[in-house]
């Protein structure tokens, strides 16, 4: 099972060509070159994939780390159940 960092990873590498090298957890959004129209983007895509919904209040995450453990806390109060703590994979009845 793939954590949600590694996701994360793999959405950015797809969606914007990033070296999968610079994607650790204390990767700042902006230098990776990931600029507010890219964040909104990921972030729908990160809705859709997660199969969450996201907070209308804008929340201040600056890392992949950040970004990852904001999905978790998430994942876990949009689907209570057996869902290991940085586990990208949902429970199978949501899958």
């Amino acid at each position: 099972m793939h954590t949600t960092l590694d996701t994360l990873r793999m959405l950015l590498i797809k969606d914007y060509q990033l070296a999968a090298a610079a994607l650790t957890p204390e990767a700042d959004l902006a230098a990776l070159g990931v600029d507010s129209l890219g964040v909104a983007e990921l972030l729908f895509n990160i809705e859709d994939h997660f199969k969450i919904s996201l907070p209308a209040e804008p929340v201040a995450l600056h890392t992949l780390g950040e970004v990852a453990a904001f999905i978790d806390a998430l994942v876990r109060a949009q689907h209570p159940g057996p869902v290991a703590p940085g586990a990208a994979g949902l429970p199978a009845a949501l899958a």
